[in-house]
């Protein structure tokens, strides 16, 4: 009979193993507790959505809309979609469980998968983890700031240090039409040097055409006229008092007249994280900005809003690849629990289980008959005692006590052996 192939994970997605959950932990807990003290509070939504609400939130002309949603029809006929970003099911759910009439502005984050059927390349999967904030209802410019500034302590707190805020505002819907005329003008006589994707891009969004990351492309871009120099005064006050707020944080920010966001729902304020150095198409680790037109192109009332998400998997591989030290995650032992023989198993786990009620920090291997094995995994464990039950000690009542640094070993009741731990422990 022929040797079946081995089935392997879908193309574009990966596994997270043992030994790097440690890291994940790690990011996530120093994530959540600086969003918490910034009274964020947590919201979960399904991982499938309609198709529709992508396709009216992202807009059908991006490249999102365009090729990378995974969406199918079920048995009874629904269109729908993997969730290929957070923000549009947050406002969804913001919408639908009546979350207007709560006291503003409303505060959300999420973490989870999101899914898109992307080119898979370094530090870009098809199922990716986000981590995303969410501000709903206040206009002001100090929620930009404070949303910026909290990614940049996040970055600081995992270890991740030398991150620049690319900054830039793309106005609104009463001074972005002059701008893209400005940018049609211009591009029309570079439209043979830029890619077969931005040709398209020129038809059905020319804003788009800045977002490309083909090399050719960033290169024409760089001469594209700076949108700052077509906002109306309204949305330049706003930039210009986003940016004095993080002059007084002191954010590192840089000014980037080609930055739009490649998503339709964003006006004025867009931003993203990138390293100083080495910077590539996939070097972001947060990107976000506000996105006032998104909840009533969704069924709701006008509500301004803003927002970020941050990439985990990028973050987890930048502090793997910077070498930063994380905690392990479990306890450190002190006690090992060997066993030997089938009487002695049998006791073994309420045994067990009653040193860790007890608030000793115990290890054991129950599935191992050989007592040399058991001590190695003691050894390599650094315990300070090891704890040897055999068949004659199941019967007699007793259990051996080994120190693990001087080999010296004597017999305890079962009975006392709990006490008898918590004393020597505490020595």
């Amino acid at each position: 009979m022929a040797k079946q192939k081995t089935i392997q994970a879908p193309k574009g997605m990966h596994d997270i193993l043992p030994e790097d959950q440690k890291y994940w932990r790690h990011v996530m807990k120093k994530s959540q507790s600086l969003i918490e003290d910034y009274s964020f509070e947590r919201i979960d939504t399904p991982i499938v959505e309609p198709t529709e609400l992508f396709l009216r939130s992202v807009g059908s002309s991006s490249d999102i809309a365009e090729k990378e949603i995974y969406n199918f029809k079920t048995k009874g006929g629904d269109d729908i979609s993997l969730r290929p970003e957070g923000t549009a099911s947050t406002v969804r759910a913001y919408l639908e469980n009546g979350m207007n009439v709560r006291p503003h502005p409303v505060k959300l984050y999420y973490i989870g998968p999101m899914f898109r059927h992307d080119q898979p390349q370094q530090g870009r999967y098809r199922q990716f983890y986000q981590l995303g904030l969410e501000t709903i209802g206040d206009a002001s410019e100090v929620v930009d700031a404070e949303l910026i500034f909290l990614g940049y302590k996040i970055l600081d707190s995992v270890g991740l240090h030398g991150y620049n805020v690319h900054i830039n505002s793309i106005g609104d819907q009463s001074c972005r039409p002059a701008y893209l005329r400005a940018l049609k003008d211009f591009y029309k006589n570079k439209i043979k040097k830029v890619c077969p994707q931005c040709r398209i891009r020129f038809k059905k969004n020319v804003l788009r055409m800045l977002d490309c990351k083909e090399e050719g492309c960033r290169e024409v871009n760089k001469e594209a006229p700076p949108i700052i120099d077509f906002l109306d005064d309204t949305c330049k006050t706003h930039f210009k008092r986003v940016l004095e707020f993080l002059d007084e944080t002191k954010v590192p920010y840089i000014l980037d007249s080609s930055l739009v966001r490649g998503l339709d729902y964003y006006t004025r304020t867009v931003f993203e994280f990138l390293p100083e150095e080495n910077i590539t198409a996939q070097s972001a680790v947060i990107s976000g900005g506000r996105y006032d037109r998104l909840i009533d192109m969704l069924g709701g009332s006008k509500t301004p809003a803003a927002g970020w998400a941050m990439g985990i998997d990028r973050v987890v591989s930048e502090v793997k690849a910077k070498g930063i030290s994380v905690p392990e995650i479990g306890i450190k032992p002190r006690v090992f629990l060997a066993q030997l023989g089938e009487a002695a198993k049998k006791k073994s786990l309420a045994l067990f289980e009653n040193l860790r009620k007890a608030g000793i920090e115990v290890k054991s291997s129950f599935g191992r008959d050989s007592i040399k094995s058991q001590l190695r995994i003691a050894h390599r464990l650094g315990v300070k005692y090891t704890l040897i039950f055999g068949q004659k000690e199941a019967l007699e009542g007793t259990i051996i006590l080994r120190e693990m640094d001087t080999g010296i070993q004597e017999t305890l009741l079962l009975t006392k052996v709990v006490d008898e731990m918590k004393k020597r422990l505490k020595k």
